[in-house]
């Protein structure tokens, strides 16, 4: 019994024609039915009933099918493997990212991972960090890239990147105007509007406008960064904004630098330890951190009150 053998018995299956089946394999019609015949004398069983007008499988000859079609995927799963060790940026890479990051940073670095590793197909999922930990322990994903918070979690872990965090206000409310870089006092008994709860940038953000002196407003909580920002245009209050997602212009915003010491968050990648393909994750990691470090003005201080 060899592959060969096997993919003859499974495209009879398909195609239920001995002379179409051998097309599909590239083979002659007597070679494949030879191979059968041969294959059946092996196992000492009848898996095909053959006729001049149709093709019938045996009760055994199905599950054998079925082993057989199983067998295949498993070739094909180790030829996979193989070529990656060959290539590691070569096969499916599946990459999660939280929602006040993805829409932002995808743009970005997509075109540099498409040109610079044309062979990996990644696959891309925006979900929130509890989710995005429990895929990743799952081994449903192979990174996740989030913001770095303070726990000691089990994970191979790749700095990314360090943005500031700015401050998002109406243009028709007077701190618009501001020419110099404002302090944090600035959002001293200010009405804040926030993300709704699971958004670990609501927690970061939450920390800094209450040590300023800022009140949440509770009546309302967005779903996303662009519902956020909408909401701060109609002059409904102000929010912080990560540098990256405030490129995304929303008429009616105007975006205020922080003095220094400002606020900033850690952007980093996330994958299981014993990752068979940390050398690839790594390689993206690397693209990822070089294309947004070269997108951004400037690197902020570190060891500033963070997010």
């Amino acid at each position: 019994m060899n592959i060969r053998d096997l993919q003859y018995l499974v495209a009879v299956h398909d195609l239920n024609n001995f002379s179409k089946a051998a097309e599909r394999c590239f083979v002659s019609q007597p070679t494949l039915s030879g191979q059968l015949k041969k294959l059946e004398t092996e196992l000492g069983s009848e898996l095909i009933e053959r006729s001049t007008r149709q093709v019938l499988f045996t009760k055994v000859g199905e599950e054998i099918v079925q082993y057989a079609r199983e067998a295949l995927q498993t070739v094909d799963q180790i030829r996979s493997v193989a070529k990656q060790n060959i290539d590691p940026m070569s096969g499916d890479f599946h990459l999660g990212l939280i929602p006040t990051v993805g829409p932002f940073l995808l743009p970005l670095i997509m075109p540099a991972l498409t040109e610079s590793y044309p062979d990996a197909n990644i696959y891309l999922y925006e979900l929130r960090t509890d989710e995005l930990l429990t895929k990743l322990n799952r081994g449903e994903i192979d990174a996740a890239i989030m913001a770095k918070l303070d726990w000691d979690q089990p994970f191979k872990q790749f700095d990314l990147y360090v943005e500031t965090m700015l401050l998002a206000v109406s243009s028709s409310d007077p701190i618009s105007n501001a020419i110099e870089p404002v302090g944090l006092d600035a959002l001293d008994n200010r009405r804040v509007l926030m993300l709704e709860d699971g958004h670990c940038l609501r927690d970061q953000a939450i920390d800094v406008c209450f040590s300023a002196g800022a009140k949440e407003d509770k009546r309302f909580r967005a779903t996303s960064m662009d519902t956020l920002l909408h909401m701060v245009a109609t002059g409904s209050g102000m929010t912080l904004i990560p540098e990256l997602a405030s490129r995304t212009r929303v008429d009616g915003i105007t975006f205020l630098p922080f003095n220094k010491p400002r606020p900033e968050r850690e952007i980093i990648m996330l994958a299981r330890k014993n990752s068979a393909r940390m050398e690839a994750l790594k390689n993206i990691a690397d693209v990822t951190a070089s294309v947004v470090t070269s997108s951004l003005p400037e690197q902020p201080n570190s060891g500033v009150t963070g997010f």
